[in-house]
């Protein structure tokens, strides 16, 4: 009997594809377990909420951590996802040697609607195998703010968040690398109008 088996490819060898064109311009793609994933196109809702996301995060956090959005992070040695956000620590070259890594990262932010389930069943492990400590999902299906915490592993490759906390659009939540600061949700979800 023949066994198949998929190529897994290495943050090293996608990151050379890119570099010699494999992909186009406009291609929206990252790396998670070895698997180039084709990334889902945004509806408004997701757009809304990354910008007004952006605006706040900016007024709240300023220069005190590095603000990055949709950009690459380092999972070694099979991942390079790009988050809708990340607030990671401040580097003097500003990650131009190298994109941010699990140890560098503070808060680590998807925006979900389509990709809800994506993002809670294969991103989830994936980043609490990292050991990112603070993983939020903006849960644009449900209305509200899934924030994760406390990352553990029981078996191999059966990682979760030991902490799951919900809230409300019209509630505040604290920033878990930045303890005196709180973020407004309502001037973060989209405004539903009828």
């Amino acid at each position: 009997m023949t066994i198949i088996t998929a190529k897994r490819f290495t943050i090293a060898e996608y990151e050379r594809l890119a570099q010699l064109g494999f992909f186009h311009e406009d291609e929206r793609v990252e790396l998670i377990n070895g698997e180039i994933i084709s990334m889902v196109s945004k509806g408004t809702p997701h757009s809304v909420c990354e910008t007004r996301l952006e605006r706040e995060l900016y007024k709240l956090v300023g220069e005190r951590a590095t603000l990055r959005g949709q950009q690459p992070i380092i999972i070694p040695e099979f991942s390079e996802p790009e988050p809708d956000r990340v607030i990671a620590q401040n580097r003097d070259d500003d990650y131009l040697n190298a994109h941010p890594s699990p140890a560098d990262i503070l808060l680590l932010i998807e925006i979900a609607d389509s990709s809800l389930k994506y993002d809670q069943e294969v991103k989830l492990p994936l980043y609490a195998e990292a050991d990112i400590s603070n993983y939020w999902i903006f849960n644009l299906v449900d209305n509200c703010l899934e924030c994760y915490s406390q990352p553990y592993q029981n078996l191999p490759g059966k990682c979760g968040y030991r902490k799951k906390e919900i809230f409300l659009p019209n509630e505040s939540v604290n920033l878990p690398c930045f303890l005196e600061l709180y973020l407004d949700l309502s001037k973060v979800f989209p405004k539903v109008t009828h």
